[in-house]
């Protein structure tokens, strides 16, 4: 059931305090299942271990499709949009993608992939990924989706690490004007891969290739061979569904692993509720699929709730920086999902960009990935959603498998920088430095959850003891988010950044999101990234990385303007010791800056710059690096 008014989502929220097992019960009700589960919950975070719809069997892909065919089979389930704005775009129906998942099933068995087997899909942004995700789940092996920008190391130690029996690749990938050459890059990284008994490979750029005998196959030619029916595996409400790797601090990339029941039911639940997703409406998240965001919002989700979904290939920027906007107004996109660095980097393009495309079917806006800073949140609200859209401000990660913190659109409040109150069924609350909650008003701390849900993580691919050590050591009874949190005076949430990214100085809690923000109003700022650095005197000085639209004549002056409003927004306290003018900043695929390697330059110690293999462009490190040797 949707939630259509505040007064349904107060009711749902008492409905999930009380009596969780039955609130969760209702909403899995919705689903196929083989067989229904016999116990709903059974959970103990000291283990950590928990367990949704024990003993129930079902299959996620039925739920995705085939329970969708009588109503919906000619309705549009993806609409790809592909990299180059003079080639059509391609509709893909319940029924087409129903079979062609059923027939890319059948390759998987014919290629000896069985349930419980890891298959890695390294491709691009193409309708065929999606195919092979949900041909994963559908025979019940675990899909592992690696970025199609990793290098061929980052490769081969993901393939590694869950020993993938298959590698789903292509001949290369369009990203604006460049092609990755993705099979050149799978060759080098299967060199050391020794698990790896298959690569299939799907011409989408006809670049040349090699093709090793007895190893690499032609997705075309294993189509032709296979069924175009299959029965879908019975699969375990725990039964992995896929493994996701995100970047760790220290060591090496973590695994993360969701299962299959629990995941379903909140990936369609947050969908429909967070977005208020409507019979006809047409989605759009820009996402990757190589990103959890992509998995919940762009594959299982949408689907999940027999949704139409705009898919895009290439990038915001090509062949300039009205694509997004034109896309809009082509395919009359209704929700908009995309992150806070893409809006800023095209609110610093300027507006003729924008003003050009009829962006009035839009009635949903969506951020993600990272807290928006208020100058952004007011371009996006009133440049493209026309002041009549809601702003829904996401937070979750990659652990917990959907969106945890945000306003429901137009039935609960927006504000500012603000990801606002816990979805029903989410019990978040915050904790002091000692692990005791925090229930007064107008104040900070630590961000946790006390009670499962359905989609969270279960462990690390093979590294349980990490998996509790990271989440679940820092507070007893608690899963630990790692991020730092504000509640108003109303209960509202506002992500001040991780919990590493609260600088104390002098004594004083400082969220690096809330410089951030003020630095941003500078009108020559574009961006800025705040962290700390040892002092002598303070504890802690506060470091500035900041990047302008326009190199600054007078770094001194422009210096002296940002504290000025550091003092105005948050207080003199906050006034920033020194600002590095950069001209990038180190960032993940997914849009987050990887603050611990800023951390590591402010202090000098750049030796040991930790997991980089996340990074979007390492040169940019080099550059930051040299600018401060400079200075």
């Amino acid at each position: 059931m949707k939630i259509n008014s505040f007064k349904e989502y107060k009711n749902q929220v008492k409905e999930s305090l009380e009596f969780p097992e039955k609130f969760w019960s209702e909403k899995a009700n919705n689903f196929k299942w083989y067989k229904t589960w016999d116990k709903v919950l059974e959970w103990d975070f000291t283990k950590p271990e928990v367990k949704w719809f024990k003993g129930g069997q079902l299959n996620i892909t039925e739920n995705c499709l085939d329970r969708h065919l009588n109503k919906r089979a000619n309705q549009i389930a993806i609409k790809w949009v592909p990299n180059n704005p003079n080639d059509s775009a391609i509709n893909i129906t319940y029924s087409q993608l129903h079979e062609k998942v059923c027939q890319f099933s059948n390759v998987l068995l014919n290629n000896r992939v069985n349930k419980g087997d890891r298959v890695c899909l390294y491709m691009p942004m193409v309708p065929e990924l999606t195919i092979a995700v949900l041909a994963c789940a559908r025979i019940g092996a675990i899909h592992s989706v690696v970025f199609a920008g990793f290098s061929a190391k980052s490769l081969s130690d993901r393939i590694n690490d869950a020993d993938c029996k298959l590698l789903i690749t292509a001949d290369g990938g369009f990203r604006g004007e460049k092609i990755t050459p993705l099979k050149d890059i799978s060759d080098e990284a299967m060199i050391s891969t020794p698990t790896i008994q298959a690569c299939i490979v799907l011409k989408r750029t006809n670049s040349r290739v090699k093709m090793q005998k007895n190893r690499d196959l032609w997705w075309h030619d294993e189509m032709q061979k296979a069924s175009l029916s299959n029965v879908p595996e019975k699969m375990d409400s725990e039964d992995p569904l896929f493994i996701l790797y995100t970047s760790g601090s220290t060591g090496k990339p973590k695994g993360i692993v969701h299962t299959t029941a629990g995941y379903m039911i909140y990936a369609e639940y947050s969908f429909k509720n967070v977005f208020q997703y409507n019979e006809g409406d047409m989605y759009w998240c820009t996402a990757d699929i190589g990103w959890i965001t992509g998995h919940s919002y762009i594959v299982y989700g949408p689907l999940l709730a027999g949704a139409t979904s705009l898919m895009f290939e290439g990038i915001p920027t090509f062949p300039d920086a009205g694509r997004f906007w034109r896309i809009v107004e082509e395919n009359k996109v209704n929700i908009f999902y995309t992150a806070p660095t893409a809006i800023r980097a095209l609110e610093a393009k300027g507006l003729s960009y924008v003003k050009k495309y009829n962006l009035s079917s839009l009635k949903v806006l969506g951020t993600v990935g990272e807290p928006i800073n208020e100058d952004a949140w007011n371009w996006y609200f009133n440049e493209i959603g026309n002041r009549k859209c809601p702003i829904v401000d996401t937070w979750w990660q990659t652990e917990t498998g959907g969106i945890m913190i945000s306003n429901l659109a137009g039935v609960t409040k927006a504000k500012a920088t603000f990801a606002t109150l816990p979805l029903p069924g989410i019990q978040t609350c915050i904790v002091d430095d000692l692990g005791n909650e925090i229930k007064e008003k107008n104040k900070s701390g630590k961000l946790c959850i006390k009670y499962p849900w359905p989609s969270m993580a279960r462990t690390i691919w093979g590294d349980h003891k990490r998996f509790k050590e990271t989440y679940f050591s820092a507070f007893k009874g608690y899963y630990f988010s790692g991020d730092g949190c504000f509640v108003d005076e109303n209960g509202l949430y506002r992500i001040t950044g991780r919990v590493d990214d609260v600088i104390i100085v002098s004594g004083h809690n400082l969220g690096t999101a809330e410089i951030e923000s003020a630095i941003d109003e500078h009108e020559n700022v574009c961006e800025s990234a705040i962290v700390g650095f040892p002092h002598s005197i303070k504890g802690n000085g506060v470091y500035a990385y900041v990047i302008c639209h326009q190199k600054p004549h007078n770094d001194k002056k422009l210096s002296d303007e940002i504290n000025q409003l550091i003092t105005q927004h948050v207080g003199p306290i906050a006034k920033v010791d020194k600002i590095q003018f950069v001209d990038g900043l180190p960032k993940t695929r997914s849009g987050k800056i990887m603050r611990r390697i800023l951390r590591k330059i402010a202090s000098g110690d750049t030796n040991n710059l930790g997991d980089t293999s996340t990074l979007l462009d390492p040169l940019v490190v080099e550059g930051i690096i040299l600018g401060k040797q400079k200075d």
